[in-house]
């Protein structure tokens, strides 16, 4: 039954697909919103208008951001040689958060899975390889989650990959199997860059 009007009810029903609300958790955000309209509402209702109109997906690594290329590709103090490949833009946001390396990245956008019916020319791994055939990149990182579908497509790759002659590395210890590092505190992450180790 509504308890409210149907603007607020439509808001508490966008905010409850939002991961980690539920329909209780999206009414106490939706009814915190509504009584403080001026301090936080309507501040997040321009942010979310701007980022709709300019957000996209970097067209060189696949992070999202609000220019093309990226603010991390951007950003020439990086080291070029090194390529950091994760599943997706949560792990690169994790890596960055942790500020254990200061490398180029490269978004798969998923992982080689045949229960959800994705290949390896449904997640980009041509992209990657194009990449690194250009011939800057000297190591590939492979920062996959330690899942049955993560470590399938650090293999494929690193099978790809094994033609260019480029060294392909993986995360060492502290990411636990089935780990995904987007949970991962910053401590577990910088240790499993210092140890990395290569792949195979």
């Amino acid at each position: 039954m509504a308890v409210a009007g149907p603007e607020i009810e439509r808001l508490i029903a966008l905010l409850a697909k939002l991961p980690g609300l539920g329909p209780r958790s999206a009414r106490r955000a939706a009814l915190y919103l509504v009584k403080r309209r001026e301090a936080v509402l309507e501040p997040l209702a321009r942010a979310l208008a701007e980022v709709g109109e300019r957000v996209s997906v970097c067209s060189s690594c696949g992070n999202v951001d609000t220019s093309d290329p990226c603010t991390v590709c951007l950003d020439a103090t990086r080291d070029a040689s090194t390529l950091i490949v994760v599943e997706d833009v949560a792990d690169l946001w994790a890596l960055e958060r942790a500020a254990v390396m200061r490398a180029r990245y490269h978004v798969l956008g998923g992982t080689i899975s045949a229960l959800d019916g994705f290949g390896p020319e449904d997640i980009g791994i041509g992209r990657l390889v194009a990449r690194v055939a250009e011939g800057e990149v000297g190591e590939v990182v492979l920062a996959m989650n330690a899942t049955v579908e993560g470590q399938t497509t650090a293999h494929y790759i690193t099978e790809r990959l094994e033609p260019t002659g480029v060294r392909v590395s993986r995360l060492a210890s502290g990411v636990p199997i089935g780990g995904e590092l987007d949970y991962l505190d910053e401590g577990t992450l910088a240790a499993a860059f210092t140890q990395r180790r290569p792949f195979g």
